[in-house]
């Protein structure tokens, strides 16, 4: 009795109850005349009583199973079979489900999945023993062994599915969405009424109708999880089992009765099964919300991964530890880590982070970068490594420490505050960009209307009227020219998309962002430019244009206004001791004190107004420059301003075969624009009329111009049989653009489509600029020189002539 106390036989008792109590529910639900029960309540009384109480209370089971064989009135080889097999699958799915961990609450998938999977198992035990009895005893003829073992296996499994997860159920703390749980019971049962209570057996629309309560089904899983599932569950189960059992519903045949019990088992079966995988489904992803919610508030205070690395050769690393963190974060266990070379972490086997690491062992240095891991399956992570060397007794480097700090998440909200903060700085901006652009388009506007008056006098313009009126012009172009630079400076500081990185021009880079701040800067200090000799760096423009824009920025703000002659900013470029760019840019503000210039590239940390500063410009700046394997430096004297240093690796390659990004170098004086001589045939496609006649104005005298607004009127002029030797289509138009009509083309004039030339006027959606990017065909920018594009029109014409053509077919090539 001790090892079997009160309270078991207690538990065994009301367990065995409840279990001869359901049968009697579910025998009452057999169809006329038969006791077939399409669902064995009793089933799921027993596998959720041992999950609640415990295997150990298996006698329960059987005393309740033995009791409704008692009550039946079978033999007692067939009583046997029965307690034995009733006994058999409630234990194995408890068994099962406990050994895989499952949870009661039913809240993963898993937990859900190892419930069906055991009690489809304890069902087929359950179904064997007990129908194998009843052939033995007589009871069922040999030849229906087969489909009694299907039904009793299918009543036993649903039986488990419903039943079970109810069982399970704990006591609600409150009720959640009265109003809204109300209504959904009402429109369950409206439909169940409608469904299963009106005597139209397999009637087609009772079959329709069924259909509506699959998605109640959903609803009550994913509004109210486990509870809605599995009561909504068994409340369609009893419905659907009682109308069959009156000879009502979609799922009685007079003829077939047992094919309609069958399809009644498969409808129980599927919405149960749903339900609880639609509820296991939503408790899943509302814990990942929390999870990610309690991670986004502890995420300072997770470990971060370290990799000790033991020096074999120079340059040579074997891995003798790593925490538990690094082998979560490169989802290896510490035994494939320790003994391998650690190289064999990073995703790209030849990138430039390789190469910094790679030049990093070999000096024995510091090393601080961002790497991409790679994963055994092949997903990659993104870590911010710090990577130091460890020598013994102040000799030899012997060890390498790397720490490795999990960035994957925050690269996207950093690539955000990137595009934000770069925004934010020519927004600073925006009233000294806007006068300096007024200027020359004033002088542009006075210049033209001097011009357009000297032309209109009565009996045309005098000599000396045409010279003025040349002169005019002359002077609206340099006007033109200079804010369209001014524009070309903005879109180096506001290029979106992936940064493209080349051969960068430190000492070509400095001017436009001097441009931006002059105007606000004339009524602080002085500005200063120092240029000296500085190696070519290979990164992006945008990116480090936005780091110089930045840091002037920075300065201007440190010095208040009124007093400019008093005070300066000078940038100074030129190359330190060991070979790096250096940019520096100081002022003669009131400096930084300590306390500040420790947290100075902290993000959000920030001293200034909230009209002045986020607190994020020099942190972005800071990330950048640390992606490009610089450095950037701060020196700072209270009073006496501060230096803010800019250090860069040269780049490999120095030579002139690859130019800079996106030249700004200043533009000399334009050469009058001349046609080469070639006559040519030209299609302008631009949906601005003005701009496609000034285009064909320009082009008319030296070539024949054909001009369309859309993208379809210039397909169906190449439709209707018309050449063309060129085709000046703009990438970015309203309905049709550039690029569907370069796509037409392909199919439909194949041959004209390495005669398009595009003109952009900024590529703005992700789209447009992938196509940019990936396109054989040149891109013209807006606004387009003349010169420029008279040169283009007549470099296609070359391409394109008989000669070329001719030396194309013997094996030449075809830029396209």
């Amino acid at each position: 009795m001790a090892a079997f106390p009160i309270r078991g036989l207690v538990e065994c008792l009301a367990l065995a109850a409840v279990y001869l109590l359901a049968a009697r529910v579910a025998l009452s639900l057999a169809a006329e005349k038969s006791h077939i029960c399409p669902v064995w309540l009793p089933s799921g009384v027993a596998l959720g009583g041992l999950l609640l109480l415990g295997v150990s209370r298996w006698p329960a089971v059987a005393m309740g199973a033995g009791a409704v064989a008692y009550a039946m009135d079978v033999t007692p080889g067939v009583g046997l079979s029965v307690v034995l097999g009733s006994t058999l699958e409630a234990v194995l799915p408890a068994l099962l489900f406990r050994r895989m961990e499952g949870a009661r609450e039913l809240h993963r998938v898993r937990d859900v999945v190892w419930l069906g999977a055991g009690a489809g198992l304890g069902a087929l035990v359950g179904a064997a023993l007990g129908t194998l009895g009843l052939v033995l005893g007589g009871v069922v003829p040999v030849a229906q062994w087969g489909p009694s073992v299907w039904l009793w296996w299918m009543a036993d499994l649903l039986g488990m599915l419903l039943v079970t997860p109810v069982l399970l159920l704990r006591r609600p703390r409150r009720m959640e969405r009265a109003w809204e749980a109300l209504l959904l019971t009402a429109l369950t049962t409206a439909v169940c009424v409608g469904v299963f209570a009106f005597p139209r057996p397999g009637s087609g629309a009772a079959h329709a109708m069924t259909f509506l309560l699959f998605p109640l089904m959903a609803w009550a899983a994913l509004g109210f999880g486990l509870r809605g599932a599995a009561l909504s569950s068994l409340s369609i189960a009893l419905a659907a089992i009682t109308g069959t059992a009156r000879e009502l519903g979609p799922f009685f045949t007079v003829d077939l009765p047992y094919r309609g019990l069958v399809v009644l088992q498969l409808f129980i079966g599927i919405t149960s099964l749903t339900g609880l995988l639609l509820a296991a489904a939503r408790a899943e992803r509302r814990q990942a919300v929390e999870l990610l919610e309690l991670l986004a508030t502890t995420v300072r205070a997770v470990h971060e991964g370290v990799l000790i690395c033991e020096v074999r050769e120079p340059g040579e690393l074997n891995t003798v530890f790593a925490n538990e963190a690094l082998c979560a974060l490169v989802g290896r266990r510490r035994e494939e880590l320790v003994g391998s070379a650690p190289g064999v972490l990073l995703a790209s086997a030849d990138g430039p982070e390789r190469q910094r690491l790679l030049e990093a062992l070999r000096e024995e240095r510091s090393l601080r970068a961002e790497v991409a891991l790679t994963r055994p399956d092949g997903t990659r992570v993104w870590s911010e490594m710090q990577l130091s060397p460890v020598r013994a007794n102040g000799q030899a480097v012997t060890h390498f420490v790397a720490t490795h700090r999990d960035v994957t998440a925050t690269k996207e909200l950093q690539a955000r505050l990137v595009a934000a903060e770069r925004v934010a700085a020519v927004g600073t901006l925006a009233a000294g960009v806007g006068h300096e652009i007024n200027n020359p388009l004033a002088y542009l506007a006075l210049n033209l209307e001097a011009a357009r008056r000297v032309l209109a006098a009565d009996g045309g313009p005098s000599p000396q009227g045409a010279r003025d009126a040349l002169s005019s012009v002359r002077g609206a172009q340099e006007g033109a020219e200079r804010i369209r630079l001014i524009v070309r400076d903005l879109q180096v500081f506001s290029r979106e998309g992936a940064p493209e990185r080349g051969l960068v021009d430190l000492n070509a880079l400095v001017p436009p962002a001097v441009r931006v701040v002059l105007h606000a800067l004339r009524s602080r200090a002085r500005l200063v430019e120092d240029f000296g000799p500085v190696p070519r760096v290979l990164g992006s423009e945008a990116r480090l244009g936005q780091v110089l824009l930045n840091l002037l920025v920075n300065a201007l703000q440190a010095i208040p206004e009124g007093d400019p002659n008093r005070h300066e900013v000078r940038v100074r470029t030129g190359t330190d001791a060991s070979g790096h760019a250096r940019v520096e840019v100081e002022d003669t503000g009131g400096g930084i004190p300590p306390d500040v210039l420790s947290r100075i590239f902290d993000p959000f940390f920030t001293t200034k107004n909230s009209d002045e500063g986020t607190g994020l410009g020099l942190a972005i700046c800071q990330q950048i420059v640390r992606t490009h394997g610089g450095e950037l430096r701060v020196h700072s004297v209270p009073g006496q301003g501060a230096t803010f240093t800019l250090l860069l690796p040269p780049a490999p390659v120095q030579s002139a075969g690859l130019p800079p990004l996106h030249a700004v170098a200043s533009i000399a004086e334009e050469p009058e624009p001349v046609g080469s001589g070639r006559r040519g045939r030209v299609l302008i496609v631009d949906d601005e009329p003005r701009l496609a006649q000034s285009m064909r104005l320009l082009l008319e005298p030296t070539h024949e111009v054909v001009v369309a607004t859309r993208g379809e009127d210039a397909l169906a002029k190449v439709a209707a049989g018309e050449s063309f030797d060129v085709v000046l289509c703009d990438l970015q138009m309203p309905g049709m653009d550039g690029i569907t009509v370069y796509r037409r083309l392909q199919q439909e004039a194949p041959a004209l489509v390495s005669r398009v030339v595009f003109i952009s006027g900024g590529a703005s959606s992700p789209d447009a600029r992938a196509f940019v990017e990936t396109v054989a065909q040149r891109v013209l920018e807006k606004p387009v020189r003349p010169d420029v594009l008279l040169d283009t029109v007549d470099a296609v014409l070359e391409d394109h002539s008989p000669e070329q053509v001719a030396r194309g077919a013997v094996g030449g090539t075809r830029r396209g």
